[in-house]
């Protein structure tokens, strides 16, 4: 059975936006700071709607928070 693993730029994002702390980024998302660092630190995959929430918060498509990665897949062979 092949892992799968979803990862984000939940990080690089935040500080490109004024270096936006993981409360300011919860407040606006309506979670908590704890869900802000589970879901930064690949601890927690968010669901569906909070994962768009955190994409509009940034204003830019959700490819560019987060990337579906499965264990066959090219990216992840390589690493």
């Amino acid at each position: 059975m092949s892992r799968s693993r979803i990862r984000n730029n939940i990080r690089r994002l935040r500080f490109n936006r004024d270096e936006m702390t993981q409360q300011e980024l919860a407040e606006k998302v309506g979670v908590t700071r704890q869900t802000v660092i589970a879901i930064e630190g690949d601890k927690y995959s968010p669901s569906l709607e909070v994962a768009f929430r955190i994409a509009r918060v940034f204003g830019v498509p959700l490819e560019h928070v987060f990337q579906y990665e499965a264990d066959d897949s090219p990216a992840a062979k390589a690493s």
